[in-house]
């Protein structure tokens, strides 16, 4: 019986877990040698996959591929190129699924957020359309945890635990300038369209005097005149 490859690619900005998700992709895989015959990664996500500049991991130690647990960064190189339509950017789907029929890839692993998952979720479309067979998985990859049907996307963590840290940071420096200097400090973090990691802020604060004072949440519509009148009445109490 004959044993097919499979292609890792990270996309998008990369979080400080990552690396994470492809040693754990790797050591699985080789955990069937009866399936997976090579994993190969793409270089800088999937132009590294349409370039055909793929990393044949198998070259490389189970001490080194177990170290990206700890590595920063995206190991592989990621990048922000979104795949179009089928409908207009067929040819580009059509030399994909050309390189993986050269390589013998039968199994794509698409690392990233929500445009990662919409990218694998096509790559699946054209195959099946092609009558190539390939099984599309998206690892999930996403500060932002707001991924469909995942409760905690990993990296969303790390960027929890570090907003908290410096909105209490930010907050300390404040409080210790304030009489004579700056009394307001905003701190915009990201989310999009979610406000996990602004509510993540929160957990900098342990008592009513502690920063945050306010949240904002990007699901609930700015009120300006609303905003600067709750900003105006921190700074007299506080």
């Amino acid at each position: 019986m004959k044993k097919y490859n499979a292609l890792y690619a990270q996309s998008g900005g990369v979080t400080a877990v990552i690396n994470a998700s492809a040693c754990g992709v790797i050591q699985t895989a080789r955990k069937y040698p009866d399936k997976i015959h090579k994993l190969y990664a793409a270089r800088s996500g999937i132009i590294g996959a349409l370039t055909e500049d793929l990393i044949d991991t198998s070259l490389e130690s189970p001490d080194d591929i177990a170290a990206l647990r700890h590595t920063p960064a995206g190991a592989f190189g990621s990048c922000r190129h979104k795949l179009g339509a089928i409908e207009k950017h067929r040819q580009e789907y059509e030399r994909l699924v050309e390189v993986f029929a050269a390589h013998d890839i039968r199994y794509f692993f698409y690392n990233g957020g929500g445009d990662s998952q919409d990218t694998a979720y096509k790559v699946s479309t054209i195959s099946q359309e092609l009558a190539y067979p390939l099984t599309c998985i998206g690892i999930p990859k996403t500060v932002d945890n707001d991924l469909p049907y995942t409760d905690n996307s990993p990296g969303f963590g790390s960027v929890a635990k570090y907003v908290a840290v410096s909105i209490k940071e930010a907050g300390l420096d404040v409080a210790s300038m304030a009489l004579t200097s700056t009394k307001v400090f905003i701190l915009e973090v990201m989310g999009r369209h979610a406000g996990w990691i602004a509510a993540a802020a929160g957990l900098a604060k342990e008592n009513d005097e502690d920063s945050p004072h306010l949240i904002l949440f990007p699901e609930i519509p700015f009120q300006r005149e609303k905003f600067l009148e709750e900003v105006n009445h921190c700074v007299k109490k506080k």
